[in-house]
């Protein structure tokens, strides 16, 4: 049979129940098994004879088989195998006297057992390595690792030529010494789990490594299997696997395994680009990870093998990028209304926004798609920029969609749209005398002037949200001008799964009209039941909300491919952006508007019953100065054992505050009516357990009770709330008839309250920094003083207390993003799929590796520039190929 890196492992491995175990590891071809690397290799076991043994460490020593015999264990059923081995002659070498031990296996299997004592028969010489134990004063060994060297001279000392045959049985190395040199070096240590060892995966991966070089060995009947899969006792009584070695090649070069595993595995670097990395072959690589001569032969095999994934990744990325100027687009080079709607805003633009909508303007008028990420701090003016990319695309007689993640964010977005395009004419006509009065981070302003407008009879203000103008196919530039001469004549359409039928139809037919318009949608726009022929923009806000599947329906749904600017608050390190955002062009919005004042962070530790009845007090007088406040939990309720908003789990119990008794009595009552609470899970301080985790209905039932808040009414908002209800909430929590808002994290993206000055966060030590900067970006839009309340359970001096200092030190979102990557890794920060965890990368890591990044993707770049479709570098194309089909969603970056 011939085994390449594509053929699966239930073809090769006739134990079902191991094959079964390595499938739920995501093991299921022999290439995988290949590249499920270990995260460490153990360390060199320490060759000592018999008399220097220490009990309960690892050693290994060479030794001559006495004498062997079979029990049967007649309670527990199967066999037990002992078999006495002397050390003289190794002893000799370590100028000490030889000894006697005890070798001990255990197995169910007859015929295993028959295997294992041809294997250990009398004379039989042996190399062992394992953990020594005293029985009956007796030194044993049970379940040792065992290679068995062949009888008479073999070759040189220090080379091992494979698997040896003499009559009927396959010895494992030729001499003492190569078996010695083989056993104790260090072995690789991988994930396992409940139904598969470290000890199995690593026989299975190197089983595969021998057949893949032709030099794998077959044992008799299913005694090949039992090899792999030798049995010892359980704490439980049962018996459990464990393993021999296998076979394997002894040094890298010249050997047969080494020289078959590279016929079998082409390299995937390029030679220069290897050569000038002094990087090892790709069959060298795999062999020296999983089979180690050394700790150094390790590190670099891994190295060789990171270096391999940066560079198939920015290539894939780099090609992507060149492959999409390949497409058409609608190129949109009217920038008339987007001008006029720029002069027409109340305040300035910042020079950070002037330069994006500039970058935008050029990339949208060229005839083959914009791809442009917009990273930006909470307030920094994302929506302003998206705006004027859509008004340019209206303004050149096409369609434009704006995605958001909810139905508050997206009708949010609608009525600020909207408020703005009508004061663009309020202007022009002289109706909006207080425009120098309005706030630049004020939405609800520019609707007041918007409506103020349309109620002095501006009617065509009102009909600019409902009406779209008929407008043929042909689009000359007269009619490109026809279609900006007057704002009015740009709808803006409101899509949401939440919506009437009627209502929603009316809009999907507006919509499928092609006439010019923007279109705010939610996840509705992924839909097959919206179509939008004319669509020459897509953009999508909080990108990383939105699977890859989604926003690729949208590029698909027409023949041409719209532009795509998508947007993200969720701070992002430039390393990190570089790596995983390679196939977009980045912008970074990093100034915050002016009229925003810093937003004062404290950490408050809730024991501190006074320190929080202050900070309620103060909490009330903002209200009573007309401001709002936030309250966020990261549990809907006591009871509720799943999570409430994709938050952080747990249980509700804790007390609330008025001053140290008020709170001390709280504690106690809360202790007494708490009937069920989350399992603990281990604390980022490294405690055993967690208290369980506060929720929205405790928290708004005794905030409400206290008398700080004598006379305010609460409102309550969870990812559990129906729209209509979210519409109402937010309504009253604008409009201040509820000035308290107790929510989830639900209010984390896009939630534009002007007037919400304060925001509290329970449980502050247990959200990821990012999150925390995010919900902090509530507060402080509407140009006040603003303050962020970090409620902290965690120690002092622990992680989770660093955690939140770097929040309170500072609101550079980019180095709050640098220190959430360093505490967390990338994995939790910007998703499994975009870290490797569910992707083809296995090695590569953001921070870490952001230097080997680099250089790869400056060396791909080169390689693409002589050779655009690596028709010079097969492997490489084809690694390529494989990554693309296998990792859109690390290639599009969801």
């Amino acid at each position: 049979m011939s085994i390449t890196l594509n053929t699966t492992m239930s073809s090769i491995m006739t134990n079902k129940r191991r094959v079964g175990a390595l499938k739920s590891l995501g093991v299921v071809t022999v290439g995988d098994a290949l590249t499920y690397y270990p995260f460490r290799v153990a360390d060199p076991v320490p060759l000592r004879a018999l008399r220097e043994a220490r009990i309960g460490e690892r050693m290994a020593f060479s030794a001559s088989v006495r004498g062997m015999r079979v029990v049967p264990m007649n309670v527990r059923r199967g066999y037990r195998l002992e078999a006495v081995v002397d050390d003289g002659d190794f002893a000799v070498s370590r100028h000490v006297a030889g000894a006697a031990a005890r070798l001990v296996f255990f197995s169910y299997k007859k015929q295993y057992v028959d295997w294992l004592s041809m294997r250990l028969r009398s004379g039989a010489i042996v190399v062992i390595a394992g953990k020594p134990s005293e029985f009956n004063g007796q030194l044993q060994f049970t379940h040792p690792e065992i290679m068995t060297v062949a009888p008479g001279s073999g070759p040189a000392d220090g080379e091992y030529s494979g698997v040896v045959q003499m009559s009927a049985l396959k010895y494992d190395a030729d001499t003492v010494e190569a078996g010695l040199r083989r056993i104790s070096r260090p072995r690789p240590v991988y994930h396992a789990s409940s139904r598969i060892s470290s000890e199995h995966i690593h026989e299975s991966i190197v089983q595969c490594i021998e057949l893949l070089a032709g030099t794998g060995q077959d044992l008799p009947g299913d005694a090949a299997t039992e090899a792999l899969q030798t049995m010892k006792p359980m704490e439980d009584g049962g018996i459990s696997g464990a393993g021999t070695a296998p076979a394997g090649a002894e040094s890298r070069s010249g050997n047969a395994v080494a020289v078959g595993l590279a016929r079998a595995i082409p390299d995937v670097l390029p030679e220069s680009v290897r050569e000038s990395n002094h990087l090892l072959h790709r069959a060298e690589a795999f062999l020296a990870i999983h089979d180690p001569l050394s700790t150094a032969d390790f590190k670099r095999a891994i190295g060789t093998m990171r270096y391999e994934e940066a560079f198939v990744s920015q290539t894939a990325l780099l090609q992507s990028r060149s492959n999409v100027r390949k497409d058409a687009a609608l190129p949109c080079a009217g920038v008339a209304l987007r001008d006029r709607f720029i002069e027409s805003l109340p305040f300035p633009l910042t020079g950070g926004q002037r330069e994006v909508i500039d970058d935008i303007g050029v990339d949208m008028a060229r005839e083959y798609p914009m791809q442009r990420l917009l990273q930006g701090e909470v307030g920094s003016g994302k929506t302003v920029v998206a705006v004027a990319a859509m008004l340019q695309a209206a303004g050149s007689g096409h369609q434009a969609v704006l995605v958001a993640p909810t139905q508050v964010l997206a009708e949010q977005h609608h009525a600020t749209i909207s408020a703005m395009l009508c004061a663009i004419d309020s202007v022009e006509t002289g109706d909006d005398p207080s425009r120098d009065a309005l706030s630049p981070n004020d939405p609800a302003d520019l609707i007041k002037a918007a409506e103020s407008a349309a109620d002095d009879g501006d009617a065509k203000g009102r009909a600019a949200v409902k009406h779209p103008v008929k407008h043929s196919g042909a689009r000359s530039g007269k009619q490109d001008g026809a279609a900006h001469a007057n704002t009015r004549h740009v709808p803006v359409i409101l899509l949401t799964g939440g919506m009437k039928l009627a209502a929603r139809r009316r809009a999907l037919a507006l919509a499928a009209s092609g006439d010019p318009c923007i279109i705010v949608a939610t996840h509705a726009a992924f839909s097959k039941t919206f179509q939008a022929p004319n669509l020459a923009l897509v953009v999508i806000d909080e990108q990383h909300r939105f699977g890859v599947e989604q926003r690729e329906s949208l590029r698909t749904k027409n023949d041409v491919v719209p532009h795509l600017l998508v947007m993200t608050a969720t701070p992002i390190p430039r390393t990190a952006a570089m790596t995983w955002f390679g196939d977009l062009d980045i912008s970074w919005l990093t100034e915050l508007p002016g009229g925003r004042k810093p937003i004062r962070t404290f950490i408050v530790p809730e024991d501190d019953g006074r320190m929080m009845g202050s900070m309620f007090a103060h909490i009330r007088g903002r209200i009573d100065a007309g401001e709002r406040a936030y309250v966020v939990c990261p549990r809907i309720d006591a009871d509720d054992e799943s999570d409430g908003d994709d938050d952080t789990s747990g249980a509700s119990q804790i007390g609330v505050y008025d001053d140290s008794d008020a709170y001390r009595r709280e504690s106690a009552t809360a202790a007494a009516n708490t009937t069920t609470s989350a399992p603990s899970q281990e604390d980022g301080d490294g405690a055993p357990s967690r208290p369980p985790l506060h929720s929205v209905a405790e928290i708004e039932r005794r905030l409400s009770s206290l008398p700080q808040f004598r006379g305010i009414r609460f409102a309550t908002l969870t990812g559990r709330d129906d729209d209509a209800t979210k519409q109402q909430v937010m309504a009253d929590f604008a409009d201040g008839a509820t000035p308290v808002l107790v929510a989830t994290t639900v209010i984390e993206v896009g939630v534009d309250v002007p007037q919400a000055s304060c925001i509290v966060i329970f449980d502050a030590d247990r959200y990821g920094l990012s999150q925390l900067h995010q919900l902090r970006g509530r507060v402080g839009r509407g140009g006040t003083d603003s303050w962020a309340f970090l409620i902290s359970r965690a120690e002092d001096g622990g992680p989770a207390q660093q955690r939140l200092q770097v929040i309170q030190g500072t609101l550079d979102g980019a180095q709050i993003a640098q220190a959430d990557l360093e505490f967390r890794g990338a994995g939790d920060v910007l998703g499994d799929a975009q870290s490797g965890g569910k992707s083809g990368l296995k090695l590569l890591r953001v921070v870490k590796d952001a230097k080997i990044i680099a250089d790869a993707r400056e060396r791909a770049g080169r390689l693409l520039a002589d050779d655009p479709d690596l028709s010079g570098e097969v492997e490489l194309a084809g690694a390529v190929l494989d990554f693309t089909r296998g990792n859109e969603t690390f290639l599009t970056s969801s």
